[in-house]
Order: C-alpha cells, then structure tokens, then sequence
C-alpha cells in the first residue's frame, strides 16, 4: 500500500511581510521546456529546480495554496523567518513562517521576488526522501500546467493553450483557499472536488460524500496516510467505476475522511489525487477554467490491493508496521503497530530491496504464504488473501 503525500493551505496578507514585489514571466519557448520528472513510491511528482542559484529537491503539488521551502533547506539558503504563521494541512495544523525570496525557476516560468512559507512537518509525509521545495498554486496558477505522465515530464505553457484533446472538466482557483477545484457528479449531485497532485492517493471523499455512493463501494478496510500535520486514519474501499463527465474509470480505490478532515475543511467533498492523475494525460489550466483528462498508457491497471494488511515503512534495514489494516491476514494473526521484519523469505531487508518488498509480497497472489523474520528473533508465516 502506498502512503498519500499531501500537504496544506496557507493565507497570509501581503501587508505583513515586506519582500520585493513578485514578477513571474513565462519564457517565450516554454511550450519546449519539459521538466523531467519521477514518480515516487507515495505517488509524488519529484524534479529537480533552481532556487536562489541553488539546485533543489522539488514536489509539483496543486495541494500547496503558497509554495513552502522546508527549513533545512532555508536555513542552507541563508533565508531567516520573518513573520510567524500558521497553515491547515492533512493531518492537522502546522507552524511556518515567511520570508521573501530572490528567484524561482519551474520549467519555463520564473518567479523573481515575492514570498515564500518556511514550514517543518511530519517528514513521513514526504516518503524516502527529504523534499526542499514544494511548488504550489501560487506558482502554477498563472499558466496552464500539462502533465504526461506515460513519458515523466511536465511543462507550463500559455493559459488557453490545448496540446492535446481529451475529456473537460471544470477548473478554478478557489477564492477561499487557493486550491485548484473541480466538480463531479456523485449519484445525483454535483461534489466539488480539490485537484490535489502532491495526494498520492486516487479519489478521498468525506464521509457524507461517500454515502451517495455506498451501494457501490465494495468491502471496506482501514489505512493510514501522512500529511505534513501528522497521521490520518481512515477508510478505504474499492469502486468498480466512477464517471468524470464523459470518461469513466474502471476500478478506483475510495478513501473516505471524517467530514471535518481537510476537504470539508476547505469546503470540498473530497479530492482527486495523483494516483488516479496518473492513469491520464493532464492539463490543469484554472485561468480557462478546465481540467483535460485523456486515457494513458496506464488507464486500466488495476487497484494495487494489499493481500497483507500491512502498511510498512523502510527503517534502515528493517520494515517497520505503520498500520494494520481491519479484517486483513495481518490482523487475524495478531500483527502489532511498531513490529519490524528483518526478513522476507530468508531475504534480508535493504534499502535497495524496500521498494519491490513493499511493492511485491505485501500485495502478492492470494493464497501465497510469506515467511517473515521479525528483527527481535523468531519467524512468523502470513498467508495472503483478498479481504476488500
């Protein structure tokens, strides 16, 4: 299972911090200006960009109302908090600060001047590597963002531009908040829904959003997910279909969040996420006013279902329980938060094997037993089966 990566909105006005007036400009060859880019494991868009002359780690993230740095790298940019904040994020509030900025470079568009927030979440929100910048609305909203997922690169070209055809959906930035937002019909209603691509998970929806869909939505188990503001419990099931406008999606996971979670927060219904983005080409362009979906390579893989029930995370050496999810082979067999596995199958962990353990045997072939070596001493076998 993967964990979702999504992070925060944030307001501050202008007249409380004092930094050179922001000048964005979008260069005349944007359009040829590809950013290459990896999907990490937690389903975030990953690239490398220049800050202040200085190479960066980078999150492209439509979840961020204004674009953050973390504080280690503003502390190696030689950048000083000046006025202290707060932001909403998934998982709770988060302190931050602000502080101007020199220069930001995306692709083919530079930022010089401005602000930027300084914030110090949950790392686990961030997955296997720490992130420097996360790069949010407030720098992607001015143009049209294109996203082909098949090929791992993006480019920011012209609002109004159309590179490619596909399925429209609406599009803005909200006044409230500074989100992206969309809508989509749930049985008879029309949801708005955050477009959130630093979510690595494929459609969340509050609970009072999810009941227009109950009669479709499969067994249901329990997950956990990071946002900066820390650990979030929820529900998890598994749609056979949803409709966007004219395109309709085969096999979506659904998780559902309290509805005073961050999108009834934010006064959504939930959000789409990176992980249902990447099954399409993209192009999210809120000055035109639309969302343009169009099938990729990846359109019907499946839902990558654990047969497990355990959510793990990489500690050095070792696997570390984050959660055990409800009614699973994990939890008959009395698996624990916090046991750590040294072993797979007399394999021992590494670094360079966590992503195929986590991705391999946790959601293996029903009826496949694992041996598992727990770090303590001793061996315990799991036998995987389909629970949701």
């Amino acid at each position: 299972m993967m964990l979702i990566a999504a992070l925060f909105a944030a307001s501050l006005p202008a007249s409380q911090l004092r930094a050179a007036p922001p000048v964005m400009a979008l260069a005349p060859d944007s359009e040829a200006r590809w950013v290459p880019f990896e999907l990490s494991a937690t389903n975030q868009i990953r690239f490398r960009t220049m800050v202040n002359g200085r190479w960066a780690e980078a999150v492209l993230d439509t979840g961020v109302s204004d674009s953050a740095l973390s504080a280690g790298f503003a502390r190696r940019l030689g950048l000083k908090p000046l006025v202290e904040g707060r932001a909403d994020a998934i998982g709770g509030s988060i302190t931050l600060a602000w502080t101007g900025i020199d220069r930001i470079e995306v692709g083919g568009m530079v930022r010089t001047g401005g602000r930027i927030a300084i914030i110090d979440g949950d790392a686990r929100a961030t997955g296997e590597r720490p992130v420097d910048l996360f790069v949010g609305a407030d720098l992607l909203a001015a143009n049209a963002l294109e996203i082909d997922y098949d090929a791992q690169r993006f480019r920011l070209i012209p609002s109004g531009r159309m590179p490619f055809r596909g399925v429209t959906l609406p599009l803005a930035r909200t006044d409230r908040s500074g989100l992206y937002l969309s809508r989509i019909v749930l049985g008879d209603i029309t949801t708005p829904m955050i477009v959130d691509t630093g979510d690595g998970s494929m459609v969340t929806l509050t609970q009072t959003a999810s009941r227009r869909l109950d009669a479709r939505i499969g067994p249901r188990t329990t997950a956990i997910a990071y946002g900066l503001g820390g650990a979030v419990e929820g529900e998890i099931g598994v749609l056979p279909s949803l409709r966007l406008a004219a395109l309709t999606l085969r096999e979506v996971e659904l998780r559902i969040e309290p509805d005073a979670g961050f999108s009834g927060r934010k006064g959504a219904g939930g959000r789409i996420g990176n992980g249902l983005l990447r099954r399409h080409r993209v192009l999210l362009d809120p000055g035109a006013g639309r969302m343009v979906l169009a099938p990729g390579a990846r359109a019907d893989w499946p839902v990558a279902r654990s047969t497990s029930g355990l959510m793990l995370a990489a500690a050095g050496e070792r696997l570390r329980v984050l959660h055990v999810m409800r009614g699973s082979p994990a939890a008959d067999d009395g698996w624990r938060v916090g046991t750590e596995i040294c072993a797979v199958d007399g394999n021992p962990v590494s670094a360079s094997r966590y992503a195929g353990a986590v991705s391999g045997w946790t959601s293996g072939a029903p009826g496949r037993t694992v041996r598992l070596s727990l770090c303590g001493g001793g061996e315990r076998d799991l036998t995987l089966r389909r629970f949701y």
